[in-house]
């Protein structure tokens, strides 16, 4: 570890999916470690072509995660679901290095920022379900999908109502509605164990949850706030208030997230 890392949180960023890292292709990626960095914090690149062992390893010399988006969608085995035709394939490899990540994140109470995919992710491992596909699914007139993103389409904003006595709400300076971009066409449906949902689109979609099993900060975003840091007050806090929220143990390499 260099003098600049020195004392810094470590945060372990999976890759989005295993074909992205095998291809070198960072440019969204490149998003997360950016924010994380800005955020004081130490971005740790998590392969998603390790080994279990190695992947346990790694999980436990880091002292927050953060889940990012992903082309791929979690296979909805994984919360009993039959596959919807608008469901993409899934990534095997980024599902089970999220749930290793996660699984080590709540045994050691350690900080996690999901995000889109992510909060996906997350709510699968929790046992929740998902909305498949927004568009076949959900009467709605918000744009939530975002597919001109190589045709130069401005990406889409649109407003969600953020729940009182939230996380979200305090980082937002108690603003009771903000501003997202929107580029996802799954969602979730029934929140998992100890989710509290902290914000909803006016259609009902659910836009962020926050953990509640215990004093652990785990909060989950449907939008993609590392697209917004330079211009977004509330996409700079929430990535200050993960690494703000990491504890570090006194014992040489090892960490926890316990307060």
């Amino acid at each position: 570890m260099g003098s600049e890392s020195a004392g810094k949180a470590r945060v372990g960023i999976p890759y989005r999916t295993r074909k992205e890292e095998l291809a070198a292709e960072r440019k969204s990626y490149d998003m997360y470690v950016e924010a994380v960095r800005q955020a004081g914090g130490e971005p740790v690149e998590v392969s998603l072509g390790l080994a279990t062992p190695e992947l346990t390893k790694l999980a436990r010399t880091v002292d927050a995660v953060v889940l990012p988006g992903s082309p791929a969608d979690v296979d909805p085995a994984k919360y009993g679901a039959a596959r919807h035709p608008k469901c993409a394939e899934a990534d095997q490899d980024r599902e089970r290095t999220d749930f290793a990540l996660l699984e080590d994140a709540f045994a050691e109470r350690k900080p996690v920022l999901a995000i889109c995919y992510g909060i996906q992710s997350l709510n699968a491992f929790l046992g929740g379900s998902l909305i498949q596909d927004i568009p076949s699914e959900v009467a709605t007139t918000i744009r939530h999908e975002w597919k001109g993103r190589r045709l130069g389409v401005p990406e889409p904003f649109h407003g969600v109502r953020v729940e009182q006595g939230s996380r979200l709400f305090e980082l937002a300076q108690r603003a009771s509605e903000i501003r997202v971009n929107s580029s996802h066409h799954q969602s979730i449906r029934q929140p998992g164990r100890c989710l509290r949902v902290t914000a909803t689109a006016q259609d009902g979609v659910l836009e962020a949850v926050e953990w509640t099993g215990d004093g652990n900060w785990v909060t989950g975003v449907q939008w993609h706030p590392e697209r917004m840091v330079k211009t977004d007050a509330v996409a700079r806090a929430l990535f200050e208030s993960l690494v703000r929220a990491t504890r570090k143990t006194a014992v040489p390499g090892a960490v926890s997230g316990a307060d």
